[in-house]
């Protein structure tokens, strides 16, 4: 992972930035954002039940799979830009669940630069296409445009 100047960051819009490891939505992680959000719906919690759901099992949440963008940004191969002091969400245009992810499978997120603009001197908006791959399936899990803010 290099270390870039946003104006560096700003020629990299249209490319793919980075791809991150791997990481396992297991049970005990399902039950934990179940109980975070009060959301315990059975498809996500309750494993009898769910086996006889068209899914064959538990599901994740499809806001538990949106949450992991920090966690995949984290633990990806993109650049990071130089001398960031903080960053925030801002919100995102579209959001698409489309593939469920079981409980057990291993995901991946994969991200592009769709726009880098300087708001003020040194608070910089960006754009990002992030997806979620599932290990084995052909479906990503869901398309995000993500926009957040970073301040150098």
């Amino acid at each position: 992972m290099s270390a870039i100047s946003p104006q560096e960051m700003k020629d990299m819009v249209g490319q793919a930035l980075g791809t991150s490891e791997w990481l396992l939505v297991d049970q005990e992680m399902i039950n934990k954002f179940a109980d975070a959000t009060g959301d315990h719906q059975f498809i996500h919690v309750n494993e009898e039940m769910a086996k006889m759901t068209p899914f064959g099992g538990t599901i994740a949440h499809g806001f538990l799979t949106l949450s992991l963008f920090p966690v995949m940004m984290a633990k990806s191969d993109c650049p990071r830009v130089e001398g960031v002091k903080m960053g925030v969400n801002y919100g995102g245009n579209k959001v698409r669940f489309l593939a469920p992810v079981r409980s057990g499978k291993k995901v991946r997120g994969h991200f592009k630069l769709l726009e880098l603009e300087e708001k003020r001197p040194g608070q910089w908006q960006q754009t990002l296409e992030f997806s979620v791959e599932i290990e084995g399936e052909d479906k990503p899990a869901l398309m995000a445009e993500w926009i957040s803010q970073f301040f150098v």
